[in-house]
Parts: C-alpha cells; structure tokens; sequence
C-alpha cells in the first residue's frame, strides 16, 4: 500500500484521515508492522496528531514493546490529556511493565474520564489481581458485572480473586457461573478442574479437564494437568499419551519432558526416562533437577561414569545439595574412589548440619536442597510462561547484529538502504552502474548473474580509478577476498582521497576475516535466549587493520555517519562495547533515523546490563522498520517475567 501526503490543507486533511483509517484496519487484522510503517507517515506529516501516537502506541504494545508503546501513548496524553483510549492502554503497558501503581493511577483517571466504559474497570481489576489486592480486583470485576454479567473471563477473574482470600466456595460459584454463562469456554472448566486437583478431588478434576479438551483440544494447561491427575491415580498409559500430545503442541514446555521421564522411570522404562531426561537438560541446561533425576537413571543403568558427570553438574549448579554429594559418594565407591567418597559424605553431612540448623528460621528457603528427606521425582506443574522457552514463533534462537553498509551488487531495481543523503553517496561515480548500490543487504543476484558482471568489470578494469572499484565490488560479492582487497588498495593508490574506497577496503577485510574464521568457529555477536549478547568464541583475528581504513574514511568525510556505524560493528565484534556504543551513537547524531545503528547500539547496551536503555533503541530500531527488534523485546519481556 502506497500512501501520499498531499501539501494542499484540505487534500492533507484527507489523506491523514485516510491513513488513520487504513492503520485502524490493520491493528483490527493484527499488521502491527505495517500499520507503524503508515503511522510513521503521518507522524512525519504532524507531530500534533495524538490519534497517530496513540495508534502507534497500541502497535507496539501488540508487538510487545512495552518502552516504546509507553512513550508513544504518553506522547498522545501529553498532546490531549483527556484522551481515554490512551490512558487506559498506558495503564494496561504499565501494568505489563510491573509499574502497578501507575497502571492504577491511568486506568483511574481513564474511568473518571468515562465511567460508562466496563473495560477500565476490567483491566483496573486484572492489576489488582497481580498485584494481589484481592478485595480491590472484587470490587472492579463486580462493576463490570454490572454492565454485563454474561462476561466468562470477569466470573473466572473474581474467582482467582475468592481463591486469594481463602474463600474456596465463592471461587467454585465464580467458576461455575462462568460456565453456565459460556459452555463453550475452556478456562470455566480449567479453573474449575484446577481447584478440585488441589483438594486432592482427583475423579472430579479429571471429568471437568475432560470438559475443558472438548471445548478446546488445543489448550495445554488441562491436558498438562489432566495429565497429573491420571499419574494420581496409576493411569499411567493415558498420562503418558497427554504429556506426548503437550509436547506435541508446543514441543518448549520442558515441564513436560521432566514429567514423562518420572512417569517411565516409576514404570521401569528407564531408556526412555533417560531419553527424555537429555531433553530435559537439552531445553533447560540450568535444571539442577534434570541432571540429579539423570544420574539416577543413569545409575540404574549401571552407566557409573556419566551418573558421576551428571552429579557434578547438579553440584555445579547448586553446590549447597547434599543429595547429589550422598549420590556422588555412592558412586565413588563402586569405582573404588574410597578418598573422593569420603570428602563428598564429609561435605554432605557438614551441609545436612547447616540445614538443620537454619530450618527453624528458614523452612522452605534455598537449603532445602540440603534436606535428605526430600525426593526429587516429584511431577513439576506446567508453566504457561516457561524461562527455557525459546520464541519459536521468530524462527531464531538467537539474533545478530546488523550488517555493515558497503557498496555491492544488487539487481537494477533494487533501491539503496541508505536513508540520508551525503555527497560521497550520491556523487559517487560507480552508483552510475545501476547494479551497484550502497546498502548493508546480500546481493539480490544470482551466481551467474554475479559472474556475468564480474566478467564485464574485469575486462572494462584498469580504465580508471572507478572501474578498479567496479571489479573490487564484484570479487567481493563473490567471495575474492584477497583480489577484491588487492584491487581497492591499488583504486587507493590512484585515489588517495576517496573515503569511499577506504571503506569498502575495511568492509572487504572483516568480510575476510569472518569467512576464514567461520570455518571453525561461530564469530557472530548473537542474544542468546538467555538474553546474553556475546561472542560465542574467543577470536583469534583482529580487525585492526580494517578499522584503519574506517579511521581514515573518518578523517576523508567526518560527516558520514555510515563509517561510524562500521566501525561500531568492529568494536562490538572486537568485545571493545563502550568504543561500539560511542561509534554508533556518532552514526546516529549524523542520521537520526539509521534505524540499523539504533538496532545495534541497542544490543550492546543489553550487553553492558542497560537493559532500560538497550530496549529503547530497539523500539525505535523496530519503529524505523527492524522486525527483528520485536522479537528482542518480546523474548527480553519474557525474560523478565
């Protein structure tokens, strides 16, 4: 969809309403990316348009910038104060965010605003909820009773609620008058099943999370917990085949693999416990209790040395468990370690004595993994929001920094990345050729085609400096690292003073050395789930030279933001992040919308632990059109939860 801003007042008018409303259209199709691009449009067009911050604001929340759906939703409050849609969408980010009491505080001010709304009262009484002020979350979802009582979700809500203050009877009322209020609804039926499995009620729990799968097969929470109920009752067949119909859905929820390697393990099928115990430490390598349960697999299996290695790992891990240094100890002595065995009972027993200790005054806190007493093959619950989740919905475990800008191949159509102009950019000869283009992309050609140019710049080389420069591009794109360097240094000869020429040189030698390295190593800075940004190796090249060439680019053409944004990309390869940051926030003085630069400056501030920081540049990378930040956001989000 092309949209365009006319200058006339009365065509402008139109077409910003226009735009309103095709954006408006797709925040209700969930296009968030592209109702930001067209919002940005009109944004551009008047800064004044609190309708077009707000919009945008409700994008980004649905992408899951929380940082930039704030500041956008307080930029709409701030143009109109009395605007209802945004303080009570702040309220809901805040409310994300953890900020409970802000959340309160719009949501408050939304409702005074129009206290005929149900939904502020809604999202009022959910921030209550988390935040456990029970009496206060009643309070909201009775309003919203109020208007309408044929609302499942607020019943189920109130009912949560009744379960925080004790009141078990209301909370099964709420329950069941969600039920009858939407038979058709899961989560009556979940909930319901849920409460009558902490009672222990285990018959009835399993009839109501049979309702639940009718209404929706694919919902994980009863058949997870359908799943628990049948092992509670010995049917261990059918548990297994909910647990595997889980993991078949959503193949990340670790909880599941820890379960059915319990559930084969009580049934003697110890390969496949063992089978899903590697899944388990596969998908969670921080679970103490997927290496403990392991080891005891393993030593059934009479395979000492790796029960030996798994108990080690658990030790690592959380050096305070006794346990696992009792079980160590065992297999020292049946591999006639009699020393090893005894150091690890001595540490156990001295760790057992501090636990028993520190009982009294801390019963349920970090040491009870000293507690002997305790089993550790107890059935784990389901989490809907697992830490060892991976965001598959982006297809990436992890995500790298943005290319450096060059001037390469591309077909005749393509249009250049490069978003400002400067003269070393527009006046340079060799974007005569249309195939050539200054862009931070992989070539859109093909091997022939590529080869094809090359033939052509290879036999026109020589004639001047620019069709030295022409064959460099081309050996570059096809991979003639020491041809493509030897042949820019050669333009350079000719051309002392051409900051274009040093820069490619210095793109050419790290593309030279990240190829050669990748040989046998992963070079890339990556955010790992974990959220740790990191190179995965320790490098064994430097890029000394190629940030040579960009220092003397700097001093050919100060005023070009791209060298700033290369030489970032240099020092954050290099590990030098604080020189990275520097360069990039250069880069971004020069151009304030190289959205690439605010997408890596973001990543090394998440690096240096500037989480807040690190996350407002990736929500202005991702408003300038990085899809990519979204998902960094979003797994940050979780992350944090």
């Amino acid at each position: 969809m092309v949209l365009v801003l006319c200058v006339g007042s009365a065509d402008a008018q139109y077409n910003k309403r226009y735009i309103a409303w095709a954006s408006r259209n797709m925040l209700a199709s969930d296009n968030y990316k592209e109702a930001i691009d067209i919002l940005n449009i009109l944004i551009r067009s008047d800064k004044e348009s609190y309708e077009a911050y707000y919009l945008r604001g409700y994008a980004k929340l649905g992408l899951g910038d929380l940082i930039g759906a704030r500041a956008d939703l307080s930029k709409a409050i701030d143009i109109n104060p009395v605007y209802t849609e945004a303080l009570h969408y702040r309220g809901i980010v805040h409310a994300e965010m953890g900020n409970y009491e802000d959340a309160v505080r719009d949501l408050t001010a939304a409702i005074e605003l129009r206290p005929d709304l149900p939904g502020s009262y809604y999202s009022r009484g959910v921030t209550h909820l988390r935040n456990k002020q029970w009496v206060k979350s009643v309070v909201d979802f009775d309003m919203v009773l109020r208007f309408t009582d044929k609302d499942a979700q607020t019943h189920i809500n109130r009912g949560v609620a009744m379960l925080g203050m004790n009141d078990t009877l209301a909370a099964y009322e709420n329950f069941e008058k969600a039920i009858r209020t939407n038979r058709e609804y899961s989560e009556g039926y979940n909930q319901k099943a849920t409460l009558m499995m902490a009672q222990q009620r285990n018959e009835e729990a399993l009839e109501m999370f049979d309702m639940a799968l009718r209404c929706d097969s694919t919902y994980l929470a009863p058949r997870f917990n359908r799943a628990i109920t049948l092992c509670r009752l010995e049917r261990y067949e059918e548990a297994i085949g909910d647990f595997k119909k889980v993991l078949e859905i959503d193949p990340y929820v670790t909880s599941a693999y820890f379960d059915l390697a319990i559930v084969y393990s009580l049934t003697g099928r110890l390969e496949e416990a063992l089978e899903h115990y590697n899944l388990v430490v596969e998908h969670a390598p921080e679970n103490v209790k997927g290496y403990y349960n392991r080891a005891a697999v393993l030593m059934e299996l009479k395979r000492y040395g790796e029960a030996l290695g798994d108990y080690s790992k658990a030790i690592e891990l959380y050096p305070d468990f006794a346990n696992a240094y009792l079980q160590r100890a065992i297999i020292k002595d049946i591999i006639h370690d009699a020393d090893g065995a005894k150091r690890d009972r001595a540490i156990a027993y001295r760790k057992i004595a501090e636990y028993e200790a520190r009982l009294e005054e801390d019963p349920e806190g970090l040491t009870l993994w000293a507690d002997t007493s305790r089993k550790f093959n107890q059935l784990v619950s389901f989490e809907t929001r697992s830490a060892e989740r991976k965001l598959a919905e982006e297809n990436d475990s992890h995500t790298t920094i943005r290319e450096m800008y060059r001037w390469g191949l591309s077909a005749p159509t393509s249009i250049g990345q490069h978003r400002y102009y400067h003269p070393a950019i527009a006046e340079s000869t060799v974007a005569a050729d249309t195939t050539i283009v200054f862009t931070n992309t992989p070539t859109t050609l093909t091997e022939k085609e590529v080869a094809a140019l090359n033939k052509r710049f290879e036999d026109a080389a020589y004639s001047s400096v620019e069709s030295i420069f022409r064959w460099a591009i081309s050996q570059l794109a096809m991979r003639q690292y020491t041809s493509a360097v030897n042949l820019l240094s050669e333009a350079i000869r000719l051309d002392p003073n051409n900051a274009m020429l040093y820069l490619n040189r210095a793109v050419t030698r790290a593309e030279m050395i990240d190829f050669i390295s990748s040989v046998t190593l992963s070079e890339k800075i990556t955010l790992d789930s974990d959220m740790a940004l990191r190179p995965s190796r320790n490098r064994t090249f430097n890029y000394d030279e190629a940030i040579a060439d960009l220092n003397k680019a700097a001093e050919l053409a100060p005023d070009l933001a791209y060298i700033y944004y290369n030489r970032g990309n240099l020092h954050a390869l290099s590990g030098d992040m604080p020189a990275a940051y520097d360069d990039y926030t250069r880069a971004l003085e020069l151009a304030p919308e190289l959205a690439d630069a605010y997408f890596n400056r973001g990543l090394v501030q998440l690096y240096l632990k500037d989480t807040q920081k690190g996350s407002m540049d990736l929500s202005k990378a991702g408003e300038l059109g990085i899809k990519d930040a979204y998902a960094i956001l979003k797994r940050q989000q979780n992350s944090a939860k």
